[in-house]
C-alpha cells in the first residue's frame, strides 16, 4: 500500500488543521493507520492510531483531548482532526501502515508499521 499525507500548513496557535492519509493499494481496511510527527532535532513519536475498522483508537498523551483519528475505509482515506493547536505540536507529520488485520500490535512503536508516506508539514506560530 502506498500512503500519501496532505493537509500541512501554517496556523495560529488555538487554531485547527485538518491532515489525511491518502492510501492507494489493494485491502487498505485491513490495515491499521498510525500518526507519527518529528520535529526539527527531534525523534519521530507517535501520535495517534486507528484499527481496520475505526472502532478503535489510541492517542498519544499530549494530543489527547485535542486530537482524532477517524478513517473512511470507502475512500481509503485516513483523517487527523487537530484542533486547539499549539507551538509544540510544529512538526512533520507522517502516515504508516501496519498489515496486521488486528490490534494486536504495538500501535504506538515505529517498528511495528509496514509501510510509510511522505510527511506533511504543520506549523503552528504562537
Amino acid at each position: 500500500v502506498q500512503l500519501q499525507a496532505s493537509g500541512g500548513g501554517l496556523v495560529q496557535a488555538g487554531g485547527s488543521l485538518r491532515l489525511s492519509c491518502a492510501a492507494s493499494g489493494r485491502s487498505f481496511s485491513s490495515y491499521n493507520i498510525g500518526w507519527f510527527r518529528q520535529a526539527p532535532g527531534k525523534e519521530r513519536e507517535f501520535v495517534a492510531a486507528i484499527s481496520v475498522s475505526g472502532g478503535t483508537t489510541r492517542y498519544a498523551d499530549s494530543v489527547k483531548g485535542r486530537f482524532t483519528i477517524s478513517r473512511d475505509n470507502a475512500k481509503n482515506t485516513v483523517y487527523l482532526q487537530m484542533n486547539s493547536l499549539k507551538p509544540e505540536d510544529t512538526a512533520d507529520y507522517y502516515c504508516a501502515a501496519n498489515g496486521r488485520a488486528s490490534w494486536r500490535f504495538r500501535s504506538t512503536v515505529r517498528s511495528e508499521y509496514d509501510y510509510w508516506g511522505r510527511g506533511t508539514l504543520v506549523t503552528v506560530s504562537s
